[in-house]
């Protein structure tokens, strides 16, 4: 019984410690003091749109042939 509580306890440190390691992420970038260029749509959007819409279909299908 003692093992399981002393592997545990290393368990849980060690997952502790890699929760602490994501708050050291990224730092916030300062910024732009020029403001960005606008936007310009490649087709990319719609085209993400579409897929989007198309696998809600299929799921829907999916889901009445069920």
């Amino acid at each position: 019984m003692s093992s399981i509580k002393a592997s545990s306890l290393i368990f849980l440190v060690f997952f502790l410690s890699g929760l602490m390691e994501l708050s050291y992420g990224q730092s916030m970038a300062p910024s732009p003091t020029v403001a960005p260029p606008p936007i310009s749509n490649d087709g990319k959007m719609i085209d993400q749109g579409i897929a989007y819409a198309l696998m809600l279909i299929a799921l829907v299908v999916t889901y009445l042939i069920h």
